[in-house]
């Protein structure tokens, strides 16, 4: 991230203005402690301070390599106290100030945000270099992630397949729970699938509507639903203008050239409720976790 910031010649301030004029929140003090200690950035933060860099078209791999980096940590052993490394001196100045004012837990939390830090180091620097765009000196830079960045969802009249169950498609179709009487996003087989149409329609800055037409209903653009409704599954509604905007974001982790599916007013993903692979599983936003349900492929027709 420290590289990327140098390559985009912005300051904190700049970062934090022009991530405001794209709809972000990213604070200067947030991003320059994030750069600092080395910690690992919220998801929100990190696709907010990608975009603010110039970045923004491999929002998705960024992502991606932070999963893995957190994958990794939560996997790792547990360490004896003798091989824990001990804070500097600055830093154990300011973690004693912080528990003398009662904002920090004890000295064995610090041991083991110390632990963490330092793991996260090495894989931090890694996936720096495999994100940096071409003419990086650093190793690990080269035409596959080039190759994922350059990737754009066709356009046009579409199907839209989860990747892992890539002969069903996003369609409308009922709540199982039948609390909801409109039509809801469901995934159902692609041969059932014929109405209404899909039409994604480029509006420009990398985000897109979904559009679907039916010969009776007409055209209706996918909208994700509020508090008031079933919150967070995704319904037409008949006027666009309030409809949704989506984000495409090409996946590294799929060769089958899937995409992430991410609504751009939030930090969340399109997934599956509950992770379902069957029939009639409805479509949510939710968290990104770099789940297989999280991957949707891009098809015209």
């Amino acid at each position: 991230m420290q590289q990327l910031k140098e390559r985009s010649g912005l300051t904190y301030r700049e970062l934090e203005e022009r991530a405001t004029q794209s709809g972000d929140v990213l604070a200067r003090s947030t991003l320059a402690d994030i750069l600092r200690r080395t910690s690992l950035p919220r998801p929100d933060v990190l696709v907010a301070f990608v975009r603010a860099c110039g970045d923004g078209q491999r929002v998705g791999a960024w992502l991606d390599a932070r999963d893995r980096i957190a994958a990794d940590i939560a996997a790792a052993p547990a360490t004896t106290p003798s091989s824990v490394p001990e804070v500097d001196a600055t830093a154990e100045a300011h973690l004693q100030t912080e528990e003398s004012t009662g904002l920090r837990p004890r000295r064995t939390k610090r041991r083991t945000v110390a632990l963490a830090a330092t793991l996260m180091v090495p894989l931090l620097a890694l996936a720096a270099w495999q994100l940096l765009p071409d003419g990086s000196e650093a190793p690990g830079a080269g035409a596959p992630a080039t190759a994922t960045a350059s990737r754009t969802p066709a356009d046009g009249w579409v199907t839209i397949r989860p990747a892992r169950t890539p002969d069903l498609c996003l369609t409308d179709g009922r709540d199982r729970d039948g609390t909801y009487n409109s039509a809801v996003a469901v995934q159902l087989p692609c041969a059932q699938a014929a109405v209404p149409r899909t039409y994604l329609e480029p509006v420009g800055e990398g985000r897109y509507r979904i559009q679907w037409h039916h010969p009776q209903m007409g055209k209706g653009c996918l909208t994700v639903m509020g508090a008031d409704q079933i919150k967070g599954m995704l319904e037409p509604r008949d006027d666009c203008t309030q409809g949704t905007l989506f984000r495409l974001e090409p996946t590294a982790a799929d060769s089958a050239g899937a995409f992430r599916l991410r609504p751009a007013h939030s930090s969340r993903c399109i997934g599956i409720l509950d992770n379902d692979t069957t029939e009639g599983a409805e479509a949510i936003e939710e968290p990104c976790t770099g789940a297989a349900d999280q991957r949707f492929l891009i098809r015209t027709g």
